[in-house]
């Protein structure tokens, strides 16, 4: 189907915009107006209708078949999904610290693959707010973990809430990687949960360098909670399916982006 066909019968024009979709994963505004020879406002009408009858999903300046916001899933079930990318990811993540002497690791099962990798060979602190990794840490060679106290998440099995933050407030670290659900251009960095939200800043602000370790299913998401702009992140690693015009993105806006 062309734009020289006739799009103003509204039943051909939302079975062109669905196919099209469909086709190509994502669609803009202003590509669907040149497409089908209608007004943008049409097109927002059109995007609306189809997204309430569960056929597509409204995005910024768009429209995508995948849905853009992230869900606060079980830590459990969330370590299933891409197993084999957070394993490449962690490996290549372990590279960055070098002979820093304190790394904040966050809560989040690719930042937890991390520590499956993690065998220094000189004396490093762990800061974390997460169950997981300080059990996995706490009797390694070579590793002191400082355990951040709070409320358990019983969905990430990590802390939260006002001691987690107040402890923060005294340290200092080198390096900090942290999970998220969402990499969105436009919105940065986020998490699906607010109640982690303000310690995952409180990590940020503390630490000197940021990594962000997140496979390719994170991009072009949004969570809930929104950790840090795009501007404030130094490294992020992801897997080889993460799409292009992302890497140049963020490598335009600085960021120093790992494939592994």
């Amino acid at each position: 189907m062309s734009a020289t066909m006739d799009m103003k019968n509204i039943t051909d024009r939302h079975g062109f915009i669905i196919n099209h979709i469909n086709t190509h994963g994502r669609a803009t505004i202003n590509e669907l107006t040149e497409l089908t020879d209608v007004s943008g406002v049409t097109i927002r009408k059109d995007l609306k209708v189809l997204e309430e009858k569960g056929l597509l999903y409204i995005t910024r300046g768009g429209a995508s078949i995948n849905n853009p916001y992230s869900s606060d899933r079980p830590i459990q079930e969330k370590a299933t999904i891409n197993a084999d990318q957070k394993n490449n990811i962690a490996r290549a993540a372990v590279k960055l610290i070098g002979s820093n002497d304190s790394i904040i690791i966050g809560s989040g099962t690719t930042a937890y693959c991390i520590t499956q990798h993690l065998h220094p060979s000189t004396p490093l602190t762990v800061i974390t707010p997460a169950i997981k990794v300080s059990l996995e840490l706490c009797d390694r060679p070579n590793i002191e973990v400082l355990q951040l106290g709070g409320v358990i998440r019983k969905n990430s099995s990590s802390v939260a809430g006002f001691y987690a933050e107040y402890i923060l407030e005294s340290l200092s670290s080198a390096l900090i990687f942290i999970g998220v659900d969402g990499i969105d251009l436009n919105f940065g960095f986020s998490i699906s949960n607010l109640t982690e939200a303000n310690i995952n800043q409180k990590m940020i602000n503390t630490s000197q360098i940021v990594v962000i370790v997140a496979d390719s299913t994170k991009f072009g998401k949004r969570g809930i909670g929104k950790i840090c702009n795009i501007e404030d992140v130094d490294y992020v690693i992801t897997d080889n399916k993460v799409p292009k015009e992302y890497v140049s993105a963020l490598e335009e806006a600085g960021i120093q982006v790992i494939i592994a």
